[in-house]
Formats: C-alpha cells, structure tokens, sequence
C-alpha cells in the first residue's frame, strides 16, 4: 500500500481522493490545500489530515509519493522538490509547460531514483489498450494519419478568473485542459514530432483565450495527426487511426470522469466493419493504480519517460505556433 498526500484540493484533486479510497494499492494520507479549512470537512469524510504546507509534506516520512494537483506552471519546481526529498511523484497533466523544464523534472527523478507518472488516464482506457495492441501487430498496416477530439463544456461553468482558464496556466486555449489527451496518444502511435500548425480562436463562449483549437501535428518517423479541442460544445470524444490496410476507431459514450463505456470501431481491407462495445471503466484508477505498482518495485510504468518529453516538446511548439500563427519545429 502506497502511502500519498494530494497536492491540491480543487475539483480534480476531491474527485482523485475519492477513487483512491475504492483502491487496495495507495491510500491518502495527507492532502494540501492554501486555505486548508475550506475542505477541512472533506478531509474528515475521507479520513486523511489537510494542510496548507508541501515542504512537511516532503519532510513526512510515513508519505512515500505526492499526487500533484496544482497549476500547470508549478509543476516542474513540485517534482523536482519530490524527488530531492525521496518521493515518487504523479503529476497531473501537462507535466510541464516547456521542453527544457520537463528534462529538468524528468532529470530529478532519475538522480532520486523515483518513479514519475502523469495523469494521461486515456492511455489506460480498454479500446485504447485494445487499439494500440492492434496498431502494433501490424494487422493494419502502417500508420498513416490520426483525427482525434476531445471537446467539452466543462469550463464553462469555471469562474472566469480560474487558473485554468488563465493565459499563464492554458496559454493555447483548450490543449491543456483536453487536447494535450488525444496529443499524448498520438505521441504513444507516431513517437516525437517533428513540427506543427495550431490555430486558436473564441467563438462561442467568453474564454478570452480561445475556446476552439485546430492542430495539425507531422511527426518525425512519418504520419500525421489531426487534432481538435473545443470547450463551448457538449462532450464528444474519438480517437481513430488510419491505415494502409485499414482503420480503427475509439468513441467515448461519455467524459472520461465519469465512463459510460466506448465503441471501437475497425475495418480491414477487404472485409465488413466490425464494432465492439466496451463497459465503463474507471481509467483514472487504473493510472493511479500503475503508478502505486511501479512505485513498490511492480511493472514498470507503461508511458515512458521519452514519451513524456515528447509529449511537452511537442506542446511547447502547439502553444508557439498557436501564439505566431507560423509553422513551429519541435525540438
């Protein structure tokens, strides 16, 4: 059992502590909020002690990892202080804003030798693990092109002054909050990417710094993905990935927070389209639980730590190609 203390108590942090207590792997023991008697009454309903300070939560012995859930520009200075302090650390996504910040982050845990996971709860997804296992076997041929969604209307209901919807915190709009998801799979299918085109626009909500997002990412060993994010429409999710023998297809029922189950679609060439229904499944878990099992000596850690810094490279590009209007190169 992986003893952790929950690094931000905000809606995301509530909604991590409460799946935690249905698992027989991690246990929270401590949470850290600014003004920690505001959520002092959910702290007693989940049985783990609230404070306003993370350096005690780093000089806490009884405390084996930190579970970061705070402003994206405090996440490379949080994990690097985990690691030096001996803690294994799961950050929420992005793990870092900038391509040399996240290599600064990756650096610490390697010299501490922690294990570090990111809340890239798609990955762990059924249809997902299915649709990767097929794309590798080669029973579709050679990847040729991704078109993936995530859009939602979930920030609409955010006070306007949120972090979250700050230029500082989500300075390309949507990607952060959603399409930094479909961008990690496509990192997971294609590896690092070689440049990209995004476009960010407000157009029907009062998010000042854009609520639709259109990205087209070329990625260096060939293929490309095309990736939408929009926060002023209901949710729809798809991830689909086109072949030279074929193609398949993810569709989400409903937001991944709270699963409704998925389809998954396939064609080969030659043959009918088969469909497949999948149950819902708690993938928030499922990457929590991956990371308590590596944490204690398990399985490693399924997103690699190339993949991680592939995935803020590429970011870092989508959020200067969204700020010039110009074709970026990743570095």
């Amino acid at each position: 059992m992986l003893n952790v203390a929950v690094i931000g108590m905000g809606w995301w942090g509530k909604t991590l502590v409460t799946l935690i207590g249905n698992s027989s792997k991690l246990r929270v023991v401590k949470g850290v909020k600014r003004n920690p008697k505001t959520e002092a009454e959910f702290a007693r309903e989940h049985k783990f002690e609230i404070i306003s300070d993370y350096s005690a939560v780093l000089k806490d012995p009884d405390i084996q990892g930190v579970v970061l859930c705070t402003p994206h520009t405090l996440h490379t200075e949080q994990i690097i202080d985990a690691a030096n302090a001996g803690k294994h650390v799961f950050c929420e996504k992005p793990l870092s804003l900038t391509h040399s910040d996240v290599v600064r982050a990756v650096d610490a845990i390697n010299k501490n030798k922690a294990t570090l996971a990111v809340g890239h709860e798609r990955r762990f997804e059924p249809p997902i693990l299915d649709l990767m296992r097929t794309i590798n076997s080669g029973e579709l041929g050679t990847p040729l092109q991704i078109e993936a969604n995530f859009s939602q209307d979930k920030m609409l209901a955010l006070p306007l002054d949120n972090w979250r919807l700050t230029p500082e915190e989500a300075p390309a709009g949507p990607m952060t909050a959603t399409g930094i998801h479909i961008l990690d799979l496509a990192v997971g299918i294609f590896g690092e990417a070689e440049s990209v085109v995004c476009n960010v626009k407000q157009l029907g909500s009062r998010l000042s710094n854009g609520d639709t997002l259109a990205a087209l990412v070329s990625f260096r060993k060939g293929g490309h993905a095309l990736l939408t994010a929009i926060l002023a429409t209901p949710f729809d999710g798809r991830f689909a990935v086109y072949c030279n023998k074929g193609w398949i297809e993810v569709r989400d029922k409903a937001h991944p927070a709270t699963p409704e189950g998925w389809t998954l679609t396939q064609v080969v060439s030659g043959d009918k389209r088969t469909t497949r229904e999948y149950p819902p499944a708690s993938s928030v878990l499922t990457n929590l639980e991956a990371f308590a099992d590596a944490a204690e000596g398990g399985a490693p850690y399924p997103v690699t730590q190339k993949e991680m810094i592939a995935d803020i490279a590429a970011l870092e590009a989508i959020i200067e190609s969204a700020r010039t209007g110009q074709r970026v190169i990743v570095q």
